[in-house]
């Protein structure tokens, strides 16, 4: 209507110009959680990434690295919503999206820091609604006719799990609980599809941590009210885990026969049963952007910048061979750092300085132009 009144405005005042060219116009979402909604939809880019790929495409003297770089810049990449600001990334991908794909976004506002770690830092349930959920809530109504499919706060549920012995953790828990509650009620909007982070086969895996884990998850999920639009959840966001590789990344270390979730294909499996047999929704997807080379890591906990690394299976719903996984997802955007390798610098994390870490590497969030170009040269399948 705005571009229309525009173009008659500039009509009346003598100006000639070409029709506007029509927008168009979607039908209005409803997502059916009971089923999957990757069979219709397809995963649309982050437009933040986009642009930074094609900038890093432009930098690539090497034919076959350029044209592989531009093929990543149209891949559907899910978007992080860490502050305010990236909230207007969710708008513009809204604004542009065709009817036939679903926006990604992993909600990652709740802390900035593991529970466990001295960089621990606490968000008040009044910040994080005002400041994340309410603002994600309206950009739902304000787009009826768009998808959405939602990763609600990785790495914090299991933390909570793993890290029960943590004062600071379990107190996070009870926040946790209130947070999730608001969040999972407010962004269950019919045109969304809601997936909690529940880790990975290295944290939730265990045998110590399975049941717990999955007694925790079906808590959050209950004591929320059984929210309508929560299909499952989603594992390895932003890992390095293999989706079935046999038998599996550690899987001759001391510690294997306790855990029996040495791929993720295995972890969805045990881990959605017991969220079954709860009666809690227990469909899964997978964030495989940047697993395409296992091996690489000395044990589960090595997260940062993992050297050597690729981009992975591209989003798909088909040939997960598990009726519990829903799709392969790309949820982290290869070439964004984890984290700085700087030890002078005051966010600086040990991981990120580990043998298996790649260095340099800028501060986390940041675009790392050699690291990225390593994904490429070492993607698995190869980028055609």
């Amino acid at each position: 209507m705005k571009v229309w009144c525009l173009f008659l405005t500039l009509i009346h005042a003598g100006v000639a110009l070409s029709p506007p060219k029509p927008i168009l116009q979607c039908d209005p979402v409803f997502l059916n959680v009971s089923g999957t909604v990757w069979k219709p939809y397809k995963l649309h880019p982050n437009p933040k990434y986009r642009q930074l790929v094609l900038e890093g495409a432009a930098k690539i003297q090497d034919e076959v690295l350029h044209r592989m770089a531009l093929k990543i810049a149209d891949v559907g990449t899910f978007i992080w919503v860490k502050n305010a600001s990236t909230l207007s990334v969710v708008e513009e991908a809204a604004t542009n999206s065709p009817c036939d794909h679903i926006i990604g976004v992993v909600l990652h506002g709740m802390h900035k820091s593991d529970c466990s770690s001295r960089q621990f830092q606490p968000i008040s349930a009044k910040t994080y609604q005002e400041s994340y959920i309410d603002p994600l809530q309206n950009i739902l109504k304000a787009n009826p006719r768009t998808a959405f499919a939602i990763i609600v706060e990785p790495d914090i549920l299991s933390t909570i799990v793993v890290n029960s012995d943590i004062q600071s953790c379990r107190s996070l828990a009870t926040s946790f609980d209130i947070n999730m509650a608001y969040a999972l009620n407010a962004l269950s909007a019919p045109n969304a599809v809601l997936y909690i982070d529940a880790g990975h086969g290295g944290w939730l895996g265990w045998d110590a941590n399975l049941k717990p884990g999955a007694d925790y998850f079906a808590s959050v999920y209950k004591n929320a009210g059984y929210p309508s639009q929560v299909r499952g959840f989603a594992v390895n966001t932003g890992g390095w885990n293999s989706w079935d590789s046999q038998p599996g990344e550690f899987a001759t270390t001391r510690e294997a026969p306790r855990n029996r979730a040495q791929n993720e294909k295995t972890f969805v499996r045990l881990f959605g049963e017991m969220l079954g047999q709860a009666g809690v929704p227990n469909h899964a997807i997978m964030d495989t952007s940047r697993n395409g080379v296992i091996g690489l890591r000395e044990d589960w906990t090595e997260w940062c910048n993992v050297d050597g690394a690729g981009f992975g299976k591209l989003p798909t719903s088909e040939g997960t061979g598990l009726e519990l996984a829903d799709a392969f997802v790309w949820a982290k955007e290869g070439g964004i750092s984890d984290g700085t390798s700087d030890p002078s610098s005051p966010s600086y994390n040990s991981f990120c300085g580990r043998a298996t870490a790649f260095k340099p590497s800028p501060e986390e969030g940041e675009w790392n132009q050699a690291y990225f170009e390593m994904l490429l040269q070492n993607a698995n399948p190869v980028i055609n």
